[in-house]
């Protein structure tokens, strides 16, 4: 329905802009240390907002969370506290010279102004491609990211520009990064204007190195870490964009934000005589079917591996000569973990289906079992792993479900290829006690929730619901040499038996789908970088201890804090590509996003005697500091 008059709108509006020219003009909301007025005050009170991203205008998500600053400081006020709300602008980062780049690279392929392919066409060629780049499924996240929100539904960043009401002319200056910051921070200022925000705007910045005084800021931050020896440099596991050539921070991401890497046991199984036809022209190669477990404690009950018929694997050289078989996707993370000569590179030496390594006779590190087979699991999925996996039916509901349905269906048997040898022999082993479950609980819970098949998957997703977790916490190893140890106390010794052995290998990948701003898929790579060691036990225990007397206001937020001091450890705060201040004693590096951004809070307090009101510091400064 049409609106049938704005007047009274318009009346608010009028009046709306009166007083916030007023408060401009006598300049209500800048406060000063020295001011008299602090000294008859009521108290005071200080309130940051996150400094918001400039790549765009601000949207609802700001406001909505700005609102809650803005009433906190104006009841405040109306306490008659002396309340300082300063607000700061951040350009570090990747996000605006990727942009800026694809723009470039978007005018080079197709014009400028640029003619793109017509979409149907384009979404043909590309089908395929975006199954084999985008494999990973990210459940965790909804289908509408702050991203997509952000950039409409172009794919384009021309369109996503002129989706703006920019013209032409003015999307083609937005192909050099520094165009941004001269574009965005004055608008975003000018929006929280119009809001009403009770902001002191002299002590407004945008970072980077285009701000002297901010860049010097940060520099004299991280010279003072470095003194006090928290940064580092060495070789980590870090989420890292092959495309852009280096790591992917939370803030690089259009999806996985807070994924980090997950360790796994990379068990290998060798392979014997005779070799599967579709091996046998690597005879006299060491050939290994290659499982990444979170159990490295189990693999004393293996009976058998499991590969899915229908997924592709591929065969590759390692950096000494030995062949793995895994999925290409894993074969990629590996390739960044120095499992081959050169980094990042593949040497595929044997493409095959799973159905052409089944019934392979394979020697397994720690069983009992002197001889196991590749079976069949239909399952298994691609986007998690090697696509290999190591089976110990004692303690694993779906390994046990799966191994009964074989041993049960001749059918099952007869259609794969599999031989009674392979597979009825086979038992699980005894290697776990745990209290309620026995030394066999895979078995006992299957049993105990009738699941007939490895099809039952919601009664398994509870048995597994049921063991994981107890035998993990109250499991205690019988194995001879472990014997009588809880599992949470020799899960590492064993992993570190193994690889010392050469039975097993670390191994890396994301936790779950991480695509980089670039549209990258991440992997794990081992990358020289500087790096914070939030890990180092005394500063952890200084950080705990300053948590005791921080006030918190509820437990929920506090119990955040214990948790995340829990698992943080090392964090990459080095890049080479982006915007921002240069490592002051290793100018190739940049400081990326987030590192530049823990103390900015500090900074407020002397902006406006350093920078006087300009953005970018430039100009003189009221100090007369250059």
């Amino acid at each position: 329905q049409e609106r049938k008059g704005t007047a009274k709108v318009d009346f608010l509006k009028k009046i709306e802009k009166e007083i916030q020219q007023k408060w401009d003009d006598e300049r209500v909301f800048e406060i000063d240390a020295s001011d008299r007025q602090n000294q008859k005050s009521k108290g005071k009170y200080f309130v940051t907002f996150p400094y918001p991203y400039m790549n765009g205008r601000l949207h609802l998500g700001h406001t909505f969370s700005l609102s809650k600053c803005e009433f906190a400081v104006g009841y405040q006020r109306l306490k008659g506290k002396n309340c300082l709300f300063p607000f700061g602008l951040h350009c570090t980062g990747m996000p605006i010279k990727a942009c800026a780049d694809k723009l470039k690279r978007e005018m080079e392929l197709y014009g400028c102004p640029p003619e793109f392919p017509d979409e149907e066409e384009e979404e043909e060629e590309n089908s395929a491609k975006k199954e084999e780049e985008i494999i990973i499924k990210d459940k965790a996240k909804g289908k509408k990211s702050k991203a997509a929100a952000k950039t409409g539904s172009s794919k384009y960043q021309w369109g996503i520009m002129k989706s703006l009401g920019l013209s032409d002319e003015e999307v083609v200056s937005f192909s050099e990064a520094e165009h941004w910051l001269d574009y965005f921070p004055p608008l975003a200022v000018q929006d929280l204007k119009s809001m009403g925000l009770k902001v002191d705007w002299r002590r407004s910045f945008v970072t980077t190195d285009v701000n002297p005084y901010y860049d010097s800021f940060v520099r004299w931050q991280f010279l003072t870490l470095k003194e006090r020896n928290k940064i580092k440099f060495g070789k980590r596991y870090t989420i890292y964009s092959p495309k852009d050539g280096q790591p992917c921070m939370d803030h690089d991401r259009q999806t996985g934000e807070g994924v980090g890497p997950q360790e796994y046991t990379l068990i290998k199984m060798k392979v014997l005589d005779p070799y599967p036809a579709k091996l046998s022209g690597l005879r006299g190669k060491n050939i290994f079917l290659v499982a990444a477990t979170l159990r490295p404690e189990t693999m004393f009950g293996q009976t058998n591996c499991w590969v899915r018929p229908d997924m592709k694997y591929i065969g590759f050289e390692t950096v000494n000569g030995d062949i793995f078989i895994c999925t290409q996707r894993a074969a990629r993370n590996m390739s960044y973990q120095g499992f081959t000569k050169d980094n990042g590179v593949v040497p595929v030496v044997k493409e095959l289906m799973g159905e052409e390594i089944l019934g392979a006779a394979l020697s397994a590190p720690l069983t009992t079992y002197k001889v196991i087979y590749a079976l069949p699991m239909l399952t298994i999925k691609e986007d998690k792993g090697t696509g290999v996996v190591t089976s110990v039916p004692s303690d694993s509901p779906d390994d046990i479900a799966a191994l009964r349905d074989l041993k049960k269906k001749q059918a099952l048997r007869v259609k794969y290829g599999i031989k009674d040898e392979m597979v009825l022999p086979f038992e699980p082993v005894p290697i776990i006690e745990i209290p309620g479950y026995g030394n066999l609980c895979a078995p006992s819970v299957c049993d105990e929730l009738k699941i007939q098949s490895q099809n039952d998957r919601e009664k398994l997703a509870e048995a597994k619901e049921r063991v994981y977790l107890k035998g993990f916490y109250e499991g205690v190893m019988l194995v001879d040499g472990f014997k009588g140890q809880k599992v949470q106390d020799v899960k590492k010794l064993i992993q570190k038996m193994m690889v010392d052995n050469d039975e097993a290998m670390i191994y890396m990948e994301p936790e779950k789908q991480v695509i980089s701003r670039s549209a990258d898929e991440c992997v794990v790579a081992l990358c020289d970088q500087w790096y914070l060691d939030y890990g180092e036990v005394n500063w952890k225990k200084q950080a705990s201890e300053c948590l005791k007397h921080l006030e918190t206001f509820c437990e929920e937020t506090r119990r955040n804090f214990e948790a995340t001091l829990g698992w943080l450890q090392e964090h990459a705060c080095s890049r080479t590509y982006g915007l921002g201040t240069r490592l002051p004693w290793d100018e190739q590096w940049l400081i990326e996003s987030l590192s530049d951004s823990t103390i900015y809070m500090a900074y407020y307090t002397v902006a406006h005697l350093l920078q006087g009101g300009n953005l970018r510091g430039q100009g003189e400064s009221p100090l007369g500091i250059r």
